[in-house]
């Protein structure tokens, strides 16, 4: 066999064992990765932690360049066994894979870079593919896409709320702005009240002392209530529209009455053939 010949062979048995989980290999390989995923992302978050012996801190350290050697080894094998190693590079799974490799490297140059390691969270998505969980994938494009067509609609709405937000702000400085112990010193920070406010956050660190100032406060208050439901509405609608489209019309069996699809030539029930 031929130096060409073999390494084609390297790169289909690495192409199925890596991208594919039909093969117990290749599902074996994929359920290793998840749980590495999973470890290595416990293990940053704990670190983080104040007050962790540094005898603990060193063995995360060591695991993390473990898992990182092991992820940029992956990402280069994902490479060069892709049949268009550009198209993978640059696809989605692509940019996570290479964004999950880089950041303990980036470390090195600072500290506080390593922790962008929580980015591995993204490759769990293959569970999906792993478990043959493609109903659920099916369902995030179509709320995907819904979010795409609304996105015209909620960016409107959206302006609007920032109109207002800025008109509030600027209405309840001067109310307030000259009043003693008042907390409304400018108009950014009577806007930063009115989006907390709008939000129905309510930090709570600044509020008004006037009785026109807390009557425009729940008048605000209400407000939020009403505004915060439109975007959902907008998503929904557009999500319920989307849904119906994927649906194919239906009609009854002539034979035994069941529901089948309209195209349907047998029917799934009685196996009688449709005209």
């Amino acid at each position: 066999m031929s130096r060409e010949a073999t390494d084609k062979s390297l790169k289909r048995k690495l192409y199925i064992i890596i991208f594919e989980s039909d093969t117990p290999l290749g599902k074996l390989f994929d359920v290793c990765l998840l749980v590495m995923i999973v470890v290595s992302i416990v293990l940053i978050i704990i670190e983080s932690m104040q007050g962790l012996p540094s005898a603990w801190k060193r063995v995360f350290t060591g695991f993390e360049y473990v898992f990182t050697l092991f992820f940029t080894l992956e990402y280069i094998l994902r490479i060069y066994c892709s049949p268009k190693p550009k198209e993978y590079i640059f696809s989605f799974f692509g940019i996570v894979d290479f964004l999950s490799t880089i950041p303990l490297y980036l470390g090195w140059l600072t500290t506080s870079a390593r922790y962008l390691m929580v980015l591995r969270v993204f490759r769990l998505i293959r569970v999906f593919r792993v478990f043959k969980l493609f109903s659920f994938l099916s369902e995030g494009d179509l709320l995907l896409r819904s979010l795409r067509l609304s996105a015209r609609k909620v960016l409107v709405f959206f302006l609007f709320v920032v109109i207002m937000v800025v008109s509030i702000g600027t209405l309840m400085y001067m109310v307030e702005g000259d009043v003693p112990g008042s907390q409304f010193k400018d108009i950014p920070s009577s806007i930063y009240w009115a989006v907390v406010t709008m939000t129905t956050v309510g930090y709570g660190d600044i509020a008004p002392v006037t009785a026109v100032g807390r009557f425009l406060s729940v008048i605000v208050m209400l407000l939020g209530y009403t505004i915060m439901a439109v975007p959902t509405g907008i998503v929904s609608a557009q999500f319920i529209k989307e849904g119906a489209k994927q649906k194919k019309p239906r009609h009854k069996c002539p034979e035994c009455g069941a529901p089948i699809e309209e195209d349907a030539h047998y029917c799934p029930f009685c196996g009688k053939k449709q005209e």
